[in-house]
């Protein structure tokens, strides 16, 4: 029998990014977020959720743009860190000792030491209440040459993402290999269109 949770925000897994973005004087600012996904494949979307209260938020609305960087499990510390500081009072690079590089798609940095990076041009802001949900474009995508398969797609086994968990706020990596999608259903699909 299942038990009512009431209404939490306990869905699962999270995923784990940093957002790259600039101020109005062009210092480079990185916070991590755990509300997020893909939103659309034609154009390709990527949306963040943000708190009015975050420099991002503001950083965000002013240069139009973002970039969406995957840490993986070796910079779990500097991903905590950097969702703990506020780059209004620090310079969340210069404390973490990452690498912001200017992209070449948008107005915002991105993360040398991170495998893998979305480049985003911002397409729309929706007022949700506590949190304002910004959608950007995939403007390009950045990734170390060595997470990439044969056809240059990044490889999740290489690439080792850290996810997160809201109902007991801890960070995890990245599960198991289980197969490949469409092609798990097959079997089931197919005795099912025999009934």
């Amino acid at each position: 029998m299942k038990k009512s949770l009431g209404t939490k925000v306990v869905a699962m897994p999270s995923p784990v990014w940093v957002v790259g973005s600039y101020d109005d004087s062009g210092k480079p600012n990185m916070m991590t977020v755990a509300w997020g996904g893909i939103v659309c494949s034609t154009p390709p979307c990527i949306a963040i959720s943000l708190r009015k209260s975050r420099l991002t938020y503001t950083n965000i609305l002013m240069q139009k743009a973002f970039t969406i960087n995957i840490p993986s499990v070796r910079h779990v510390a500097e991903a905590d860190y950097i969702g703990l500081a506020s780059g209004k009072d620090t310079d969340k690079f210069a404390a973490t000792g990452l690498t912001p590089l200017k992209s070449d798609k948008v107005n915002a940095p991105y993360i040398k030491e991170f495998p893998l990076t979305f480049e985003c041009k911002l397409l729309h802001t929706i007022e949700l209440g506590a949190h304002t949900q910004f959608i950007g474009q995939i403007i390009g995508v950045k990734a170390d040459e060595e997470i990439l398969d044969h056809n240059g797609m990044p490889i999740v086994s290489l690439v080792k993402p850290l996810i997160s968990c809201a109902s007991d706020r801890a960070y995890y990596a990245f599960g198991e290999y289980l197969g490949q999608v469409y092609s798990m259903g097959v079997t089931l699909r197919d005795s099912l269109m025999r009934i």
